[in-house]
């Protein structure tokens, strides 16, 4: 993490401990005087990483009061652009890695329109089995682009954020994005790795999320079973 801003890792250190529960719902965060004592950090710093913890919702900043801890949402935010890790806890989602990241050609009739450089540069490669409390919830297929990314087919994604590795390794964050959704009766494959009851609808998702990179969109499509969870999310 030597190339990463200040701000990043602070913002990744009080992420990592509000996610895990160092810091409970409701209670405050160390104030921002504490803070640039504790790290040796400048207050502008400390508040950048603080703001970007109200843009992922794990905070809220009342005056007077100070940064406090909101709740883990118990809906699934694979519409949120803080990702779905964020959304359900890390400790109730699990990824099952069907295909590993691999360099390939983009596909013909592709959902999205691609820039020119995102076509002429290949994209990687991914599907997923999501597991939420032991549930297969969603299969989720992913298209980067071939760019920006040295050596991504070379790290293991299982039971990691996709989000987290491109905000870590490769400072690539998301801003926002677009998405088409609609019910559609599964084929076998999809029946089998969701569990889905004969004649039930899957929720179909094709996402294209924007990020801090030009010419860098993350492509999704997503199946989501939603008989026992809800989704939500804001863009």
């Amino acid at each position: 993490m030597e190339n990463i801003p200040q701000y990043r890792k602070l913002y990744e250190l009080l992420r990592k401990h509000i996610v895990e529960g160092v810091y409970e719902e409701g209670s405050l965060l160390p104030s921002e005087n504490e803070l640039c004592a504790a790290y040796e950090m400048t207050r502008p710093t400390v508040r950048h990483a603080l703001d970007s913890l109200v843009k992922d919702g794990l905070i809220l900043k009342k005056q007077g009061k100070g940064s406090i801890v909101r709740k883990t949402p118990k809906n699934i935010g694979i519409l949120s652009i803080s990702g779905t890790a964020s959304a359900v806890g890390v400790r109730y989602l699990k990824t099952d890695i069907l295909q590993k990241p691999m360099i390939k050609t983009w596909p013909e009739n592709f959902s999205f329109e691609l820039s020119e450089l995102e076509k002429e540069s290949g994209c990687i490669y991914m599907e997923r089995l999501r597991f939420v409390e032991d549930e297969p919830v969603f299969y989720d297929i992913n298209h980067l682009p071939n760019i920006y990314l040295p050596r991504i087919t070379n790290r293991s994604f299982e039971n990691r954020s996709l989000f987290e590795i491109l905000r870590k390794n490769y400072q690539i964050e998301i801003l926002g994005g677009e998405q088409k959704l609609k019910a559609v009766m599964p084929d076998k494959q999809i029946k089998k790795l969701l569990k889905l009851k004969t004649g039930q609808p899957v929720l179909h998702i094709e996402r294209k999320l924007t990020t801090n990179r030009e010419n860098f969109n993350i492509y999704s499509t997503i199946y989501f079973n939603s008989e026992k969870h809800a989704i939500f999310g804001s863009f």
